[in-house]
């Protein structure tokens, strides 16, 4: 027989494959081989099944019994701004509201002016130091969000800054076109309505088109609440992305229910997120839409919210549950998705299981991608290998980093 032809081959591992069709907890192969080869995955399977090879001229990683898992996905995340709200943070905790701040020129104002301040290479430097603290926790594949320029120039700085991280990093970044996340300063009227129109029609026939024109998103997003856009103007968004092939997610019901994720089903839309107010119809239109829902722990922290999501609804009807950073200035400065992975476990009740599945397959789902978030045959060679004993320990444990090995479309970039 001839040998197998492999680029590298992983030994005296165990494997969480999370995979959805193995029966056994975390999809768990132990005792397992993993071969790759032209950046995917060529064989997986129990190390005493692994076709001859020639081990002479072949890689060999000897795990030691670590376990290995799929690439991690941080699938919602404001990764480029400018400018700091570290002083606004204090302000809060002595007691100031948010909307004195506001009234300051704070919240999200200022960092829409910073961002709209500072240059492509400001912005880039920022980002891709968080990006390297994704990255350095076992992150492959990030989302990252516009929604800090609210005009045409700036969110199209930001989506090129996050572009260009994608080109300059190891991990691969997916962007999102966020114009309609607030309403700009300079749009600000009495009735508020007016000026929020106005701007949806400078969203819609101005920014988005060009945006798809420079194919600078993969998809668009917008915040459908009270604070932000109305359920009408969030479909007219909607609808602008139809037209222009993107597809749509959400923030949707983090304050109060605008039936924003039902508006995202009717849309087919990736994913609904946050979604703290979120009801039984919205919950029944995304499973019947194959909505992920996103569930974003850090900004819970943050904002010392009590409205738990609709966790155990979401599992009655089967609808995918990822868990991301939501890293912003503002209501989530926190950039660590194995931490979200802990507070999805001590603030939501979920299982160290589901969490897993929250920051692999359940978040490539969130991205429309098919090809990473398990480790199966054909997928991306996304992987991650931990020294730890047990796969809930990445949940359970956080501030020592257990990571020892990753690859990136079968490139070792860690050791």
């Amino acid at each position: 027989m001839l040998n197998e032809e492999f680029d590298q081959v992983i030994i005296d591992v165990n494997v969480a494959t999370m995979d959805p069709a193995m029966s056994a907890a975390y999809g768990a192969i132990e005792n397992a081989a993993v071969a790759l080869k032209d950046g995917k995955i060529a064989w997986l399977g129990k190390y005493e099944d692994l076709p001859k090879f020639d081990a002479l001229l072949t890689p060999v990683v000897a795990a030691k019994g670590q376990w290995l898992t799929p690439g991690l996905i941080d699938c919602h995340t404001h990764l480029v701004f400018g400018g700091s709200r570290a002083r606004e943070f204090e302000m809060r905790l002595q007691g100031v509201s948010y909307q004195e701040i506001a009234a300051q020129g704070g919240g999200i104002v200022s960092t829409v002016k910073a961002t709209r301040e500072a240059s492509e290479e400001a912005l880039f430097v920022s980002a891709k130091k968080r990006l390297n603290a994704l990255y350095n926790e076992g992150v492959t594949t990030v989302e990252i969000k516009s929604g800090y320029g609210l005009d045409t120039e700036s969110e199209i700085k930001m989506l090129k800054v996050a572009k260009l991280l994608g080109e300059h990093h190891k991990v691969d970044v997916k962007t999102t076109f966020l114009g309609a996340h607030a309403l700009p300063p300079e749009y600000k009227t009495t009735p508020p309505e007016q000026g929020a129109d106005a701007y949806i029609d400078l969203v819609c026939e101005e920014m988005m088109p060009k945006v798809a024109d420079l194919g600078l998103a993969d998809a668009v997003d917008a915040f459908c609440e009270g604070v932000g856009f109305s359920n009408a103007q969030t479909r007219k968004v909607f609808e602008k992305a139809k037209e222009l092939g993107l597809p749509v997610k959400l923030h949707a019901e983090q304050l109060s229910n605008l039936k924003g994720a039902e508006l995202v089903a009717e849309f087919n839309g990736l994913s609904a997120d946050h979604i703290e107010f979120l009801d039984e119809a919205g919950v029944k239109a995304m499973a019947d839409a194959g909505t992920v829902a996103v569930l974003l722990p850090g900004a819970f922290y943050i904002l010392r919210e009590t409205q738990l999501p609709p966790i155990k609804l979401l599992q009655q009807y089967n609808v995918p549950i990822a868990i991301s950073t939501d890293f912003n200035p503002g209501t989530s400065p926190v950039c660590s998705l194995k931490l979200m992975m802990n507070m999805g476990c001590t603030l939501f009740s979920m299982t160290p299981e589901q969490v897993l599945a929250g920051v692999t397959v359940n978040a490539a789902k969130a991205l429309g991608l098919t090809d990473r978030g398990v480790i199966a045959k054909g997928q991306r060679a996304d992987l991650v290998l931990w020294d730890i004993e047990h796969p809930a320990e990445l949940a359970y444990q956080f501030g020592v980093n257990p990571l020892a090995k990753q690859w990136i479309e079968g490139e070792n970039v860690v050791s």
